[in-house]
């Protein structure tokens, strides 16, 4: 299940984004999330399971047509298991009309899921 970034949750996501590659300074992790908490265009959310807070994605609302998937994160005991898709689907339900896009750092994994959901709403 998707749900909206609150501070209480910032050690959570803090730690899930220190699994991205350029997020490993902590000046620099610190500087992201502030980025979330501060500026309305940029969204976090999290995923959570039935218990625990397992993912997290953050997007950037470019304009009112397009949304720009900046940072996607799973623990890595829960990795290989959809929840990157998960994710993905849960923006794309959130923000149906809007064009889904994303940076250089998340682009293969985006493209990876984008095609994967395409492939599902073909054999429906």
């Amino acid at each position: 299940m998707i749900i909206r970034y609150k501070k209480t949750f910032e050690k959570i996501a803090m730690g899930l984004l220190s699994f991205m590659p350029a997020e490993k300074n902590l000046k620099v992790l610190q500087a992201t999330i502030k980025q979330y908490e501060t500026e309305d265009s940029w969204q976090l959310f999290l995923w959570k399971d039935e218990e625990d807070i397992i993912g997290l994605i953050g997007i950037h609302l470019v304009d009112e047509n397009t949304i720009s998937i900046q940072h996607i994160s799973v623990n890595p005991s829960h990795r290989q298991q959809g929840v990157g898709k998960a994710m993905v689907q849960g923006i794309r339900s959130l923000y149906p009309n809007k064009d889904i896009q994303a940076n250089e750092l998340v682009l293969e994994f985006y493209s990876k899921c984008k095609d994967i959901v395409e492939k599902e709403n073909m054999n429906l």
